[in-house]
């Protein structure tokens, strides 16, 4: 179940396109712990409130954190959007406990949709929508353009598979939308054809 909408399934898929990346994260994190596998989709597309810049220069100071006499210990410094959420996750969650690191492993964060997440049924999280949850005027940037600025290289690529999958998913939409119209156009004919077929047997009477 996500965030009190009555959805319940052995896994929800969201996608996480214009969600905040605070609120989708306190969300599935609760959803994780009482059970729920979850999994997200299009980690790039997440908002964050505050300009770009603003982002930058905070992601920036964070990198600068290191361990002295071992720095491969910690901390370590995750550049992708789907790993980025999947640590902001992880801080909301006790993942050192036997719960917690439970789940953590029911969760499963993606950047893109890729199958066979694009052929399944995807949600939104209300709470988390940053037309909702950002007041107008107020500045904010994605998950993926922060990423490339410190580092990410799969931006583009990321980006172009998702325009192929878009134009594959619009190909599959019109011939859906041609197969419903044949099938009402069918129903049509044959109610009209068993209408006709009814008027000839119904007996007449004065």
């Amino acid at each position: 179940m996500v965030s009190g909408s009555g959805i319940c399934a052995r896994v929800v898929v969201v996608d996480a396109r214009n969600h905040m990346l605070g609120r989708l994260s306190s969300i599935v994190a609760k959803e994780l712990l009482n059970g729920q596998k979850v999994v997200v989709l299009r980690a790039e597309e997440i908002c964050l409130s505050g300009g770009l810049v603003r982002q930058k220069m905070k992601y920036l100071r964070f990198l600068r954190k290191r361990m002295n006499t071992k720095p491969s210990h910690g901390p370590i410094h995750f550049r992708a959007p789907a790993k980025i959420l999947w640590r902001t996750i992880r801080g909301m969650i006790p993942h050192k406990t036997k719960r917690g690191a439970l789940a953590l492993g029911r969760l499963k964060a993606y950047e893109g949709i890729p199958p066979p997440y694009d052929k399944i049924k995807r949600v939104v999280i209300p709470d988390a929508l940053k037309v909702l949850r950002l007041q107008p005027g107020h500045k904010y940037c994605r998950l993926g353009l922060l990423s490339k600025e410190v580092g990410w290289g799969h931006y583009d690529t990321i980006k172009e598979l998702e325009d192929k999958r878009k134009q594959r998913a619009l190909v599959t939409y019109e011939k859906r939308k041609q197969l419903a119209k044949l099938r009402l156009k069918a129903k049509n004919v044959a109610e009209t054809k068993l209408g006709a077929a009814l008027d000839i047997l119904t007996p007449i009477t004065y």
